[in-house]
C-alpha cells in the first residue's frame, strides 16, 4: 500500500519547489545583466580613454578639468620655475 501526502504537505512542497525555481532564475538574469554591465563599463572606459588622449593632445598632459564646469586648469608653477 502506497502512501500519499496530503493536499497541504503537497502544497507546501510545491509552493517551496517553485519558489527554489523562481530563484534560481532570478540568479540567472542578474548573472546575465552582471555580463552585459560589465561589457558597457570596458566599452565606456575604452570611450573615455580615447576621449582623454584627444584632450592630452589639446589641452596637454598636466591639464586639469573641473567636470562641472569644462574649466581647464593647467598646473601652477614654482616660484623657481619648475612644475609642481
Amino acid at each position: 500500500m502506497s502512501k500519499k501526502l496530503t493536499t497541504e504537505e503537497l502544497q507546501k512542497v510545491q509552493a517551496l519547489n517553485q519558489k527554489f525555481l523562481q530563484t534560481k532564475v532570478k540568479i540567472a538574469d542578474a548573472e546575465i545583466n552582471k555580463q552585459k554591465f560589465i561589457t558597457e563599463l570596458d566599452e565606456t572606459q575604452q570611450e573615455f580613454s580615447h576621449l582623454e588622449q584627444e584632450l592630452i593632445k589639446v589641452y596637454g598632459q598636466d591639464a586639469t578639468i573641473d567636470l562641472r564646469t569644462g574649466e581647464v586648469k593647467q598646473p601652477e608653477k614654482e616660484k623657481d620655475g619648475k612644475d609642481k
